[in-house]
């Protein structure tokens, strides 16, 4: 088995404000928790190291009040965060599968890392479990809870706090071990989640991955949307259970330039619907996560809908805007 590694991180931020953040680097971690399983999920070691900040050396008034930490107790008590990065690396041994509860983890990890100098170990792609959206997607309808909400639903909560690293990853081995328990590791282990820390580079290294109820696939970046909407891998749309190349009976649409819909028809599976994300790099470039998943005639005409609402609002802006136009012409 391989070593399953759930960790948290607690971090800390200007103590003024975004205003006064490093854009590169807005969050300094204080804290890493991790624990490693057995084959049955249960836990075999811990891991706990507190950091001394470097950059962020004022504690935030409400990372204070959530975690009760102080700059005191990690002056005193923490360690470089180069040195614990290396131990927890050192830790956690190869072939390991890492466990955390969100998405944030991973990326602030990386993120800390390479702003200390750090040379990142993780695999590229970065394939990993998030325990919150695997509860999420099995136990809630869309909306993501607190991990404390979870441990309380599932009868988890034991004499520990929350909201510092090694309880919460505790708690989250908890939650996962849970879960294995009642749906097995066959429902359960598909559903990976892949870090966007770092994207791909090239055509080559972008990311295609079949889940047993949808697809993913993650681009190479490029100079704009627009860009992006051209290029075929991003617009087509194909059967992810048959492999065919669909023809789409509604084009990607967005309301936002943010998001992008579609519908297609498979003549074995039926309707597919399409999701494409634009992850932003900056002002101008952009990566596209997009999704794909079978549906029904209901979420079908939940797109069909949602584009001719869409629609509405857009005639009704240009109908707005000529009789503004008029008004303005007539008062001049």
């Amino acid at each position: 088995m391989k070593n399953y590694i759930i960790f948290d991180l607690e971090w800390n931020q200007s103590a003024h404000g975004k205003a006064d953040s490093i854009e590169e680097f807005p969050f300094e971690i204080i804290e890493i928790g991790a624990v490693k399983l057995e084959k049955d999920y249960s836990i075999s070691d811990e891991f706990h190291r507190l950091i001394r900040p470097q950059v962020y050396t004022q504690m935030h008034y409400a990372i204070s009040e959530v975690t009760h930490m102080d700059m005191g107790e990690l002056r005193h008590h923490g360690e470089k965060f180069t040195d614990a990065a290396r131990s927890f690396i050192d830790w956690c041994g190869q072939d390991c599968i890492y466990c955390t509860w969100g998405s944030m983890d991973l990326t602030e990890l990386q993120r800390n890392m390479k702003y200390f100098g750090v040379e990142n170990p993780f695999p590229k792609p970065l394939f990993y479990y998030d325990v919150q959206k695997l509860y999420t997607l099995f136990y809630k309808d869309g909306v993501k809870p607190s991990l404390d909400a979870a441990v309380e639903e599932l009868g988890l909560l034991e004499e520990r706090s929350f909201h510092r690293a090694l309880d919460d990853a505790y708690y989250t081995s908890k939650v996962l071990r849970q879960m294995i328990e009642e749906l097995g590791e066959e429902q359960l282990l598909p559903y990976r989640s892949i870090d966007y820390y770092r994207i791909p580079d090239n055509k080559e290294e972008e990311i295609r991955i079949i889940f047993p109820d949808y697809s993913k696939y993650v681009s190479r970046v490029f100079p704009s949307k627009e860009e992006a909407m051209k290029e075929r891998s991003v617009a087509e749309m194909k059967c992810y259970k048959c492999g065919r190349m669909l023809r789409k009976k509604i084009r990607w649409f967005t309301p936002n330039q943010k998001i992008y819909y579609g519908l297609a028809v498979c003549p074995e599976h039926g309707y597919l619907k399409g999701k494409v994300r634009m992850k932003r790099i900056d002002d101008l470039q952009v990566y596209v996560v997009k999704t794909l998943k079978l549906t029904d005639e209901t979420g079908a005409q939940k797109i069909v809908h949602r584009k001719e609402e869409l629609r509405k609002k857009r005639a009704q802006r240009s109908r707005e805007k000529r009789k503004r136009l008029k008004r303005e012409q007539k008062n001049s």
